[in-house]
């Protein structure tokens, strides 16, 4: 009874997302690569992902000027090889509120006008920054109407004094202006809604847009884990236990997670998800033929 029932909730998923493609939204983030056979795996993951219209892309930002330049460099570029809408990650860390005005300013008259707006790692032995993330929309409103992505936590941020301390604070950056907030990656499907459900009960009514990490490598999966306070479940860590030196078959264990999630989420009324696509394209494009996203 129990397989029936399990076939028949598998069945019912895949007839509701065989009828919502034209209601999902999907984006992709990426990061500035460091060396140029890298800078090849990226260009040939944004333009296969192109394919998909998504909502936006995104680049990540570093700490370091020579890494904000590389951003800058592959945002601009972005724009013009593919036309898609390019959102720069802009952090608080190692810059003043003029600096940072400079920066969004260069990004306006660029036509890049969709910002992911972040405190940003601190990195050890600097002080805390100026300003945070809810000053940082406020500030970026001030220089133009931008469109403004935040991130949220639904496991909690590690740095946060508690669970209602980080509410407070994604209603901070909301208030100021901020349009739509995206999730740290998660794995607990759960979790996710509960913090959903708490961001509406606490007046944050903005979207709230999963992020989804579609993991291939575990030990690279408890690394980022560790340092973002995200729980791996005991049921994941079986899944890849024994298939180490088995590339293609982490990849198929990868992909089959994360569909599982974006069918369920989706079913739970979610439209718009966010792939962090560690530069490669494929678990990501089949994802989102899941989905009924296609070329």
């Amino acid at each position: 009874m129990n397989t029936f029932t399990h076939a028949q909730h598998h069945h019912s998923l895949n007839q509701y997302i065989s009828g919502l493609a034209e209601g999902i939204n999907v984006s992709f983030e990426f990061f500035p690569p460091k060396s140029a056979e890298m800078e090849e795996t990226l260009w040939q993951s944004i333009f296969r992902l192109s394919t998909l219209n998504p909502k936006f892309v995104s680049v990540t930002y570093g700490a370091n000027s020579g890494a904000r330049d590389r951003t800058h460099d592959i945002i601009k570029a972005i724009k013009q090889k593919t036309g898609l809408i390019a959102a720069p990650h802009l952090t608080c860390i190692d810059a003043t509120k003029a600096q940072l005005a400079d920066i969004a300013k260069d990004y306006w008259s660029n036509g890049i006008k969709h910002i992911v707006a972040l405190r940003g790692d601190i990195p050890a032995g600097q002080p805390n920054p100026q300003i945070y993330a809810a000053d940082l929309v406020t500030l970026l409103k001030e220089v133009a109407d931008f469109d403004i992505s935040v991130a949220a936590y639904p496991e909690v941020h590690p740095e946060a004094k508690s669970a209602q301390a980080d509410l407070d604070n994604l209603k901070r950056k909301i208030d100021a202006g901020a349009n739509r907030a995206i999730t740290q990656f998660f794995f607990d499907i759960e979790k996710f809604l509960r913090f959903r459900d708490k961001c509406v009960a606490n007046g944050i009514h903005a979207e709230i847009i999963p992020g989804i990490l579609p993991v291939s490598n575990l030990s690279q999966l408890e690394r980022f884990a560790t340092m973002t306070n995200v729980h791996v479940p005991n049921w994941l860590t079986k899944m890849f236990t024994g298939i180490d030196d088995d590339i293609e078959t982490r990849k198929f264990v990868g992909a089959s997670v994360a569909m599982d999630m974006v069918k369920v989420l989706s079913r739970e009324g979610v439209r718009d998800f966010h792939f962090y696509t560690l530069n490669r394209a494929e678990m990501s494009f089949a994802l989102c033929h899941t989905l009924g996203v296609k070329p």
